[in-house]
């Protein structure tokens, strides 16, 4: 049994947390702040396939495929549902994009196919048919309660002997040549050592921090982190929005209904570099923003009450894939996943777990793709398809 690190205490790290325990390791993992704050709480909900590369189709597909058995293995409701991602065209253009992204995605196995706006209608009732000419529309997409999903991971984790550390920061470590061999942290004002086997940093946009402290350069991995902001109004009738719409020439906005309380949570891709890894500050100008989109989407929103505004970080790379794979012997990154990591991180979890105790994971993840060494050799993959 190894002693096995994760830093991050968002659904990457916790996921992996939970997949090595499964495999009997011995796991603790630190959280500088409570569970899920960074990221995972504050995104928008959605899973989806509907990527326009192989790599990523091929690990989502995946995905959908655990969060489909996630609640019955976590024993707990996370609220995961097969409720959709639509993606509307305003250009014959982009419907002959969408035809090519569809006839990619069929390829492997992603049942997305194209829609006439009657049909969108059908699946939209509050859509604005009017300005769109067609859709793409794959229903195995979904979407599930970030809350539920980590702390179901959380609970199952501990159950297992995951050592779980909340408020608890790491402030360096202990190297001996390319291995990591303990880690240095401070809860409570006390500043302590743990001997390690191994290390995981999943702390997305703080992730370029926790590299320069195992001493490697700070922009090995260039993640940056952009505040992206979410609305969300009073709860509608059900099944006016339950899947995520979305038409991408209209600056990525979308919107997708809340599958706890109805509500519909309205984004857009309008955002602005975090001034600090502290700047959750939500803006005026977001909320007018993303409402001149929604209205237009979905009509019926002009007349809805707004009753919450948040901000998160989209952790971005360059070429807006994460950063997954070894840095040192036994230090290893999963992070940079720009607005993906909730989706992925059942497929990741799983990944990261096996490849580090095995050095091989069954789960069909591009480590060549992902290869966190690519940016210093400057070979940008294309650009993952951003949104929701």
């Amino acid at each position: 049994m190894s002693k096995i690190a994760i830093i991050g205490g968002g659904i990457t790290g916790v996921a992996t947390a939970y997949e090595l325990a499964k495999l009997g390791e011995e796991v603790v993992i630190f959280e500088k702040n409570y569970f899920g704050s960074g990221s995972t709480f504050r995104c928008a909900t959605g899973i989806r396939a509907q990527f326009t590369d192989e790599a990523n189709i091929r690990l989502m597909k995946y995905s959908i495929e655990r969060w489909e058995k996630l609640e019955e293995e976590l024993e707990a409701e996370i609220g995961f549902r097969h409720s959709g991602y639509l993606f509307l065209a305003t250009s014959e253009e982009e419907v002959e994009s969408f035809k090519n992204n569809i006839k990619l995605q069929n390829r492997f196995g992603v049942p997305t196919r194209l829609i006439d706006m009657d049909e969108a209608k059908e699946i939209v009732p509050i859509l604005n048919t009017e300005p769109f000419l067609a859709g793409a529309w794959n229903p195995k997409d979904g979407k599930a309660n970030p809350f539920k999903t980590l702390f179901a991971y959380l609970f199952r984790a501990k159950e297992l002997g995951v050592d779980a550390r909340e408020h608890t920061e790491v402030i360096g470590f202990e190297r001996e040549g390319d291995e990591i061999t303990a880690v240095k942290f401070r809860s409570n004002g006390k500043v302590e050592t743990v001997k390690v086997d191994a290390v995981l940093n999943a702390a997305n946009a703080w992730a370029p921090l926790i590299n320069e402290m195992a001493g490697l350069k700070r922009d090995l991995v260039p993640i940056t982190a952009y505040k992206h902001q979410l609305v969300k109004t009073e709860p509608l009738e059900r099944g006016q929005a339950e899947p995520l719409v979305c038409p991408p020439a209209w600056d990525d906005a979308y919107i997708i209904q809340d599958g706890e309380d109805g509500g519909i949570i309205c984004g857009a891709g309008i955002e602005h570099k975090a001034r600090s890894l502290n700047d959750y500050e939500p803006t005026y100008d977001f909320l007018r923003g993303v409402l001149k989109y929604a209205v237009k989407i979905a009509p019926p929103l002009r007349y809805a009450h707004i009753v919450r505004q948040w901000a998160g970080f989209y952790a971005k790379t360059p070429d807006k894939n994460p950063a997954i794979g070894k840095l040192l012997d036994n230090f290893y990154i999963a992070a940079g996943f720009s607005g993906h990591g909730f989706m992925m991180a059942p497929a990741v979890g799983e990944a990261m777990a096996e490849f580090m105790t095995k050095g091989r994971s069954r789960v069909p993840l591009d480590w060549e793709w992902y290869d966190p060494y690519r940016f210093e050799r400057g070979e940008l993959r294309t650009s993952a398809f951003q949104i929701g």
